[in-house]
């Protein structure tokens, strides 16, 4: 499958942990990658700085859903399911 034109979910709903060339602390859930276009393409395609996550991140229909706006829901569905639990606040004395 390849992508669909003017998308830009998987740069968008999901969170990249590894620094990337204007984002050195990685890129939170939901915010807009730098490196993403006004027409939503990736500035780093094909080059060596783009992150190892983009790099395997592949569109399938699954995931890319029939529109953009799926494939943001099932992307941050699937953020929110790999999130690492937060700890607990340790009780108050």
């Amino acid at each position: 499958m390849n992508c669909r034109p003017d998308c830009g979910a998987c740069c968008i709903a999901p969170s990249i942990n590894s620094p990337l060339p204007g984002m050195p602390n990685g890129k939170p859930a939901g915010v807009r990658c730098v490196q993403l276009t006004e027409d939503n393409r990736c500035k780093l395609f094909g080059k060596p700085e783009r992150p190892a996550f983009c790099n395997h991140l592949q569109p399938l229909e699954e995931m890319c859903g029939t529109c953009r706006e799926e494939a943001i829901a099932y992307l941050t569905a699937l953020e929110t399911a790999t999130a690492p639990a937060s700890s607990p606040d340790p009780p108050q004395r």
